[in-house]
C-alpha cells in the first residue's frame, strides 16, 4: 500500500533496550492502529525517507506515549536513522512467501538451495519476527538438517551478507567452538601468527549467554568495533586484527538465529556449522583452525560427539572451498584464571608480557595451536610449528605484535578494575577433583560479567591441589556490592562448582 497522509506518525525514541530485534510500540488508541488492524505481536513496516525497517508491534496504554506517536526500541532507532519527531509511515508489510518452507521443513520435508537462500534472506533482512525464527531454528534442531542442508545454509548465509577479499594469498584464522571459561587464546595466537609473517584478520564475537566473549575481553585493551575499510588498514599495516564480527556484517542471518538460539538452548550441530563456516569465509579466511575442547561441562562433551561434528565441520568446508584443521583439546576445566572481560584481558597480557603470573595452562594451549596454524599455513615445517610460536612469545615479538594492533585499531588501553572483590573459601578440606565449567560461568554472568567488563571470578585452584577449608577458591568481582552478593549467594548454594574430595 502507498503511504498516505492516514497513516504517518511522529517518532518517539524510548531507550529500551531489546538486543538486537527491533520493536515498535504505539498506543492503543492510535488511529493508525486502529484502522490499519495492528493487534500486538503484528509485523509493522515503517519507513523513513529511504530507510524502511520491519518491527514487530507492542501495543501500550498510560501517557508516556500519545496516539499520535510511534515509539522505537533502540535496535529499530538505530535501523532506522532517524530524528525525535520525524515523519515516519506504517504499513502492512508485504506476505513472507518463504515461511512455507519453514513450514514445510518444521513437517520433515528437506530444503532445496533456493528454498534455503530464500529463507535466509528474509532472515537478514529482518522480515522474520522472533516467533517466525524460533519455528526455523526449531525445524533445523537436532539432526533435522543433512549434511548437504547444512552447506545449502552456509551458503546461504555467506550470500546475505558482505565478503571480505583479501587478494588472494593464505589468510589464516581460528575458531572455538566454545564452552571453556577463560579459554581466550586468540588473542595470543593472532599476534604470534602475524609476527611470523601470515595475515590472520580475527573477526570475533560477543558473549550471549557466556561471561566473555573474545571481543568483549579484547575491548576491555582497544576499540574493536571497526568497519571493513579500518580493518582493512589494520591487517595491512599489522598483518592481523582482533575485531567485533558484528560491526563488518559478516554473515548477519547467523547473528539474528543465534539471537533466539540461545534462549531457546536448541543443539543443531548443521547450524553451529553453519555458523562457524559462513563466518569465517565470509571474513575472506583460506585456512582454519578450529579448536574442539571436550568434556562433560564444555559444548562438545564426549569423543563420539567430537567424531560427529568434525566429519560434518570437514565436509561443509570443503564444500565452500575452506581449507579446516580440527584440534582436540582438553575441556575438563577453565582455562586460566580470569572469568570475565577484564581479567581475562589481564591473564592474556600476563602471557603476552611472560610475566611469572601468566597461567601456564593458558600459555600451553595457546602456543599448542599457535603452531598448529603456524604449520598449517606454511609458515612452519611439520613439526616445529610449537618451538618457532614458543622462540615468538619469548623473545618478545608478540608482545610487540599485539601493541601494534591495539594502536592501529585506535589505542591501547588499561583493562578496568572491579570495585568489589569478595572471596568464596572452601568448607572442607581436601583435594580438588573437577571443575564445573558452567556454574562458574553462571557466577561470573551473575557478578555483572560480561555487561560490566571488570566483573566476573578469579579462579585460584586448579584440579589436582590440595586445598585447607577456609582457603579461598575464587574470588568474585563486582562492580557493586548488590551484584558481588548476588553471585556470592548463587555460588554458596552450588557446593560442587569445585568438586573436592574431603581430606580423610
Amino acid at each position: 500500500m502507498d503511504a498516505t497522509p492516514h497513516n504517518r506518525l511522529r517518532l518517539r525514541r524510548l531507550g529500551i533496550d531489546t538486543y538486537q530485534q527491533p520493536v515498535l510500540y504505539m498506543h492503543r488508541d492510535c488511529p493508525v492502529c486502529r484502522s490499519e488492524g495492528f493487534e500486538a505481536e503484528s509485523r509493522v513496516q515503517v519507513t523513513h525517507g529511504d530507510k524502511s525497517i520491519i518491527a514487530t508491534l507492542n501495543v501500550v496504554t498510560g501517557d508516556f506515549l500519545v496516539p499520535g506517536e510511534a515509539g522505537l526500541s533502540e535496535a529499530a532507532w538505530r535501523l532506522l536513522d532517524g530524528r525525535e519527531g520525524d515523519e515516519v509511515a506504517l504499513n502492512h508489510p508485504k506476505p513472507l512467501e518463504s515461511l512455507g518452507f519453514v513450514r514445510a521443513k518444521a513437517y520433515g520435508r528437506r530444503l532445496t538451495e533456493a528454498a534455503m537462500q530464500s529463507v535466509v534472506t528474509d532472515i537478514a533482512a529482518g522480515r522474520y519476527s522472533d516467533l517466525q525464527l524460533a519455528a526455523f531454528v526449531t525445524a533445523c534442531a537436532g539432526d533435522r538438517l543433512a549434511a548437504d542442508e547444512t552447506v545449502m545454509l552456509t551458503r546461504a548465509m555467506v550470500d546475505a551478507g558482505e565478503r571480505i577479499e583479501w587478494g588472494g594469498g593464505t589468510v589464516m584464522d581460528k575458531h572455538c567452538v566454545g564452552g571453556l571459561p577463560g579459554n581466550r587464546t586468540s588473542m595470543i595466537i593472532v599476534p604470534i601468527v602475524a609476527a611470523c609473517g601470515l595475515r590472520m584478520p580475527k573477526t570475533s564475537s560477543r558473549a550471549i549467554t557466556s561471561p566473555a566473549g573474545t571481543a568483549d575481553t579484547m575491548e576491555t585493551l582497544a576499540p574493536v568495533d571497526l568497519d571493513v575499510p579500518a580493518m582493512r588498514r589494520v591487517v595491512e599495516a599489522t598483518g592481523g586484527c582482533i575485531v567485533w564480527g558484528g560491526s563488518v556484517r559478516l554473515s548477519p542471518a547467523d547473528d539474528v538465529l543465534i539471537r533466539v538460539e540461545r534462549p531457546l538452548d536448541l543443539d543443531s550441530q548443521g547450524q553451529l556449522v553453519a555458523s562457524i563456516l559462513s563466518k569465517k569465509a565470509a571474513a575472506g579466511s583460506t585456512h582454519v583452525l578450529i579448536d574442539m575442547p571436550i568434556g562433560p561441562t564444555a559444548k562438545v562433551r564426549s569423543a563420539a560427539a567430537a567424531d560427529d561434528l568434525s566429519a560434518l565441520l570437514e565436509f561443509a568446508a570443503h564444500a565452500i572451498g575452506l581449507n579446516v584443521r580440527i584440534a582436540r583439546t582438553d575441556g575438563l576445566v577453565p582455562v586460566g584464571r580470569g572469568i570475565g572481560p577484564a581479567l581475562e584481558a589481564r591473564d592474556v597480557l600476563a602471557v603476552l608480557q611472560n610475566q611469572n603470573s601468566a597461567p601456564a595452562d593458558l600459555v600451553g594451549r595457546a602456543l599448542a595451536l599457535a603452531g598448529e596454524l603456524l604449520e598449517f599455513g606454511g609458515a612452519a615445517p611439520a613439526g616445529e610449528g610449537l618451538a618457532m610460536a614458543s622462540q615468538v612469545l619469548a623473545d618478545g615479538r608478540a608482545w610487540r605484535k599485539f601493541q601494534d594492533i591495539c594502536q592501529a585499531q585506535g589505542g591501547m588501553r588499561a583493562p578496568p578494575v572491579a570495585a568489589y572483590v569478595v572471596e568464596f573459601e572452601s568448607r572442607r578440606s581436601g583435594v580438588v577433583l573437577g571443575i564445573d565449567n558452567r556454574r562458574l560461568s553462571r557466577i561470573a554472568k551473575l557478578a555483572g560479567a560480561p555487561s560490566s567488563p571488570c566483573a566476573g571470578l578469579d579462579l585460584h585452584v586448579a584440579a589436582g591441589d590440595f586445598v585447607e577449608r577456609g582457603q579461598p577458591l575464587f574470588a568474585i568481582h563486582a562492580q557493586s556490592p548488590g551484584e558481588a552478593a548476588y553471585a556470592l549467594e548463587y555460588a554458596s548454594a552450588q557446593i560442587d562448582t569445585i568438586h573436592i574430595l574431603r581430606d580423610a
